[in-house]
């Protein structure tokens, strides 16, 4: 099976580039949404997919939870569950743009890199993917972190996070939730990304704890996207219900950021030695920001 990282454009008709300056415009936020994530670390119920879209990225996706499924040479990292228990589930996975057409080509989506390059004020680089599923009855949690505090080995603080729901997410079922304003705290450790919820206490100060005894609950539809700052503290809980919830998440960086590490910065991707740019076959440049003006 070839390694669909070798191509940087489109693969099939399943995501549409536009074609003028104004269907470039029809995708792009608000300024009032804009100001909106500078201020609170979020903008959440963007529309990014259609009934189309959703149901070949789930079909893909089924797929992808055999773990003998073919290309599966080229995932980063595979956990069929990285809870901490085999009671609760957390599928996690970081690569499937490599193996999947449809999960290839959702980084060139317009609904995508359009709104990145408005929030992070430039061209857009891709980082990496993820894919968060939360089976029915026994899904478990994602704890609060902030993602910057696993992407250090890169520099400046230029990332962005998009996370596109497969299925509708609610409180019941494990929906994202965000800590509003929380992207202005500094840099936290790492606490874990599975398990315990409240690992993230012995990193925060009274008021950080307080604030996070106030979440938001980000509740979209199947194919809303929320943008999210890489510093913003994130998390969700169990999904007990009788239905999934399965999500996909692009991490993308504002072109120019640097490795800041002269080790892999993911597993079996060369070097990029540190204070090189971050490019070549596994950092494709999404979009340039010349292209809607």
């Amino acid at each position: 099976m070839p390694d669909l990282a070798d191509q940087h454009h489109v693969l099939s008709s399943l995501f549409r580039l536009p074609q003028s300056k104004a269907d470039w415009d029809a995708y792009r936020l608000s300024d009032e949404q804009v100001e909106f994530f500078h201020q609170q670390g979020y903008v959440s119920g963007i529309r990014i997919l259609t009934d189309e879209q959703i149901q070949q990225l789930r079909s893909e996706l089924d797929a992808f939870f055999q773990p003998d499924h073919a290309g599966q040479e080229f995932w980063y990292e595979y956990h069929s569950n990285e809870s901490a228990t085999p009671d609760t589930v957390l599928f996690h996975s970081l690569g499937a743009w490599r193996i999947g057409v449809a999960f290839h080509d959702i980084l060139w989506h317009p609904a995508f890199t359009v709104p990145a390059s408005q929030l992070l004020g430039g061209s857009v680089r891709f980082w990496h993917d993820q894919l968060f599923c939360k089976p029915a009855k026994h899904g478990g949690v994602v704890a609060w972190h902030q993602d910057y505090s696993y992407w250090t080995r890169t520099k400046p603080v230029a990332h962005l996070t998009c996370w596109i729901g497969l299925d509708d997410s609610d409180h019941q079922n494990g929906c994202l939730q965000y800590i509003p304003g929380s992207h202005k705290w500094d840099l936290l450790p790492i606490t874990g990304l599975a398990g315990d919820m409240n690992a993230i206490r012995e990193v925060l100060d009274d008021s950080q704890w307080q604030a996070l005894q106030n979440p938001v609950s980000i509740e979209m539809k199947a194919g809303e996207g929320s943008f999210h700052h890489s510093l913003l503290v994130h998390g969700s809980r169990e999904n007990f219900t009788q239905r999934p919830r399965r999500a996909v998440v692009l991490n993308a960086f504002k072109d120019g950021v640097v490795s800041d590490s002269n080790e892999p910065l993911l597993a079996g991707v060369p070097v990029i030695p540190q204070g090189q740019k971050m490019e070549g076959k596994f950092f494709p440049l999404l979009l340039d920001a010349n292209q809607i003006g």
